[in-house]
């Protein structure tokens, strides 16, 4: 029996200041527009790490280190693909803050976050940053809308 399927690898990673703000991204791509934290996808053979390095610094700038797993995010697509968000986050990072293709970055406090058009599911994916003792978000495969937190 094969057990091999399609999968889409992913990265999302929250840089925050330990001030109270953390990294966001104004989001210029209409499918997955708003507020968001930087991130994109792991490229072949790329570590999980070493991708979620490499998208921070090409959207932001910066230079992150000592990244902690906060755990997964995952959905079918469309065509069938298991889609896997690998989630980080850290406060360890150099350099100079500089917009992207992706959009206008800058540093918002934590608290606030809600008061900016969010991104589709940062506010779920916020709890897994955030929450100990969570490790993934998986959406419905009929319902995409619809997720479980476990």
């Amino acid at each position: 029996m094969d057990r091999s399927e399609r999968v889409i690898l992913g990265n999302l990673c929250m840089v925050y200041d330990g001030h109270g703000n953390v990294l966001v991204e104004k989001r210029v791509k209409k499918e997955w527009g708003g507020v968001a934290f930087p991130g994109g996808h792991v490229e072949r053979g790329e570590s999980f790490v070493e991708s979620a390095v490499r998208e921070v610094k090409e959207e932001t700038g910066l230079t992150i280190w000592d990244l902690q797993l906060c755990g997964l995010k995952q959905w079918i697509t469309e065509d069938g693909a298991r889609y896997v968000v690998v989630l980080y986050k850290t406060n360890h990072f150099q350099g100079e803050l500089c917009a992207s293709e992706e959009g206008e970055v800058f540093w918002v406090p934590l608290k606030d976050i809600g008061q900016y058009p969010l991104a589709h599911d940062l506010e779920t994916t916020l709890r897994l940053f955030l929450e100990d003792g969570l490790s993934e978000i998986i959406y419905d495969q009929e319902d995409g809308q619809k997720a479980r937190i476990l």
